[in-house]
């Protein structure tokens, strides 16, 4: 949709500066932002964590604090009011019933002390005049055109009971409930299943369409935005590089990083031996190398040759239902009878939406989790089996790289010295100066410094804490990692850094991987062979390339389809 003179302005903003700190010591986070909005249009803002996106959209929403803060703008109109001259008791009149915003993390935004239809509902007891039975009504009809099941039972459900999809729409009925004209969507999809995520966006497309809303989309992701938005706008370091219409955009960026942005996504139909960067299109020295069908071929044919590294047999895993009286103990299957192997240098992914059983699989073979039946062999040695010793011993061979690497660094622990406790506590290195070498060389492997050894977690961006998580990983030597959706909550570029230091260390190490992932493109760039997991069940498995050109089962079509292309 090209916007013409006779499309409304909504909000229009020019030479928006934002500093934080106080004074002369004061950090600026936006320089000179400028851009527009009209009705009935769907604006993507685009760019890495840290870019300016969503400062941006809180000065819009009045959310940036009072104190510590300086905004500066030639203009910064939202619905014919300008938004740096407003007071609080007008913010609050002005928020939800003409401006609302959809959070990242719902979880984290819902009271979850709260049911999820009385949180809804407040919000119309405070912009409306409906009364108590009004209100339910219409909020049962939100439920509907969120497409929540049962809206009458996830009424009274509380947050922590409903799924993280049901959690995001409970949060879009929310925002909609008084039918605001713009609607500013903040990474509403990040860490969601890809069916899921699909299912959002079109749900947002559909709602924009029957309230002629306006929304303002902010994602990292290009290639998502890129089916919802009318035009897009690319940040960079606090600045707006580029805006164009979606169409334009793709087919003829202007702007380096905008061709970053675009190359840095896992491609679907070749494979690059390695992902270009930001930093290589920035300097100049981004090079396609592409893995051909008959390499491929060659490498497959010479891993699969050897014997598997892990064997699971069989495996199945039960957990018991709470208990009710004079009835027989119920009982939940996640895992139902799950068979594969897993060879010397191979990365095998596994997919499948939340809740099909795929981290339930990895917890154990890490050890974490007991299995009920079956056997997990690990170099011809049952695990499942073995002593807690013995499995202590264990730990070194088979570690894991979490989702969350903040939550996996201890906040009071330097990162060096978290690197150097395993090693110390598995003999790895003969003495505390020969270990300190290693971390620090081992740092500097995954794309930091030696000097980074004595900083703390907080220190550091997402993606350098996931290159410290990796080299901690990678610290105790071991021959397969777990890799928990390692890679689904950073920006494309980190990301396509991260993807390239794990192939780096299977090529050079010979590590093997078991990638548990929601984001099947990552999925077909990284792994070998893929299995896709179906309510417990294993659904399909087949070499990658296969697997996505010519999927067997219904459930890996629908998979497929919602990744965006």
């Amino acid at each position: 949709m090209i916007k013409s003179s006779v499309n409304k302005l909504l909000v229009e903003v020019s030479g928006l500066n934002v500093s934080f700190g106080p004074g002369d010591r004061a950090s600026q986070v936006l320089y000179d932002v400028n851009f527009k909005l009209f009705e009935n249009e769907i604006l993507a803002i685009v760019g890495e964590s840290g870019s300016g996106k969503s400062v941006t959209s809180k000065v819009l929403m009045g959310l940036l604090p009072e104190d510590n803060v300086q905004i500066v703008a030639d203009k910064a109109m939202v619905l014919n009011k300008d938004v740096l001259k407003m007071n609080n008791s007008e913010w609050s009149r002005f928020r939800g019933s003409e401006v609302s915003m959809i959070f990242q993390e719902p979880m984290s935004s819902l009271n979850p002390t709260i049911s999820c239809g009385s949180q809804v509902a407040e919000i119309l007891q405070i912009h409306t005049n409906l009364n108590l039975q009004e209100r339910k009504k219409q909020v049962l009809e939100l439920f509907g055109k969120v497409k929540l099941p049962q809206p009458d039972v996830t009424y009274l459900k509380f947050p922590h009971e409903i799924s993280g999809g049901q959690m995001q729409r409970v949060m879009i009925a929310m925002a909609i409930a008084c039918k605001p004209k713009i609607l500013i969507a903040d990474e509403p999809t990040t860490a969601l299943d890809v069916t899921v995520q699909k299912e959002i966006i079109l749900l947002l497309k559909s709602l924009q369409k029957e309230y002629g809303m306006s929304i303002i989309f902010i994602s990292h992701d290009l290639s998502l935005v890129q089916a919802v938005a009318d035009r897009i706008a690319v940040m960079y370091k606090g600045r707006i590089v580029e805006t164009a219409t979606a169409e334009e955009l793709f087919n003829n960026p202007k702007d380096n990083y905008t061709k970053a942005l675009i190359a840095a996504r896992p491609e679907t139909n070749r494979r690059l031996i390695r992902l270009p960067t930001i930093k290589n299109f920035m300097e100049g020295t981004s090079e396609v190398a592409i893995e051909s069908t008959q390499e491929r071929t060659q490498r497959h044919k010479k891993l699969y040759d050897a014997d598997a590294i892990l064997s699971v047999q069989h495996v199945i895993k039960d957990y018991q239902l709470k208990k009710k009286i004079f009835q027989p103990q119920q009982t939940y299957r996640a895992v139902d009878d799950v068979s594969f192997n897993l060879f010397s240098g191979e990365s095998l992914g596994l997919v499948g939406e939340s809740g099909c059983g795929k981290s339930t699989l990895g917890n154990m073979i890490l050890g974490l989790t007991p299995i009920t039946a079956g056997s997990i062999l690990f170099n011809g040695m049952d695990i499942s089996r073995i002593s807690k010793t013995e499995l202590r011993k264990l730990r070194k061979k088979i570690q894991i790289i979490f989702q969350d690497p903040f939550a996996s660094l201890n906040p009071r622990i330097k990162v060096g010295d978290a690197i150097l406790e395993p090693m110390q506590w598995h003999g790895i290195g003969n003495s505390r100066r020969e270990r300190i070498e290693m971390v620090q060389q081992l740092l500097e492997r995954v794309g930091l410094t030696a000097d980074h050894y004595n900083r703390y977690p907080h220190e550091f961006s997402g993606g350098q804490r996931q290159r410290i998580g990796i080299a901690r990983a990678v610290a105790l030597q071991p021959d397969l990692i777990v890799c928990d959706e390692s890679v689904s909550a950073l920006d494309i570029s980190v990301q396509a850094q991260v993807l390239n230091l794990l192939n780096e260390f299977k090529e050079n190490l010979g590590l093997s991987y078991l990638f548990i992932s929601h984001d099947l493109a990552v999925v077909k760039y990284f792994c070998d062979r893929v299995i896709v997991m179906n309510k417990g069940k294993i659904e399909e498995q087949n070499e990658s390339d296969e697997l996505y050109a010519n999927p067997q089962q219904e459930y890996t079509k629908k998979l497929i389809d919602a990744i965006p292309q």
